[in-house]
């Protein structure tokens, strides 16, 4: 069975970035994420992450057509 839960390292590793970029992804909201525990440890549904990641493709398409990365 899939994890449904992943820990911020988890999420760094996925999207191949450091770890104050994931914290400060969460932090703005941009990656929903919820606290959990009595440290408040992070945790971001995988299927958050996901949607995210679509949304961060179709941003790039939108880009690409309206000829933002053209030579």
């Amino acid at each position: 069975m899939a994890q449904r839960f992943l820990t911020l390292a988890d999420v760094t590793e996925e999207l191949n970035i450091s770890a104050a970029q994931a914290y400060a992804l969460v932090r703005s909201g941009e990656l929903p994420a919820i606290q959990v525990g009595g440290r408040g440890q992070w945790r971001v549904e995988a299927s958050e992450l996901e949607t995210y990641i679509q949304r961060l493709y179709a941003q790039t398409r939108q880009r690409i057509d309206a000829g933002e990365f053209e030579a």
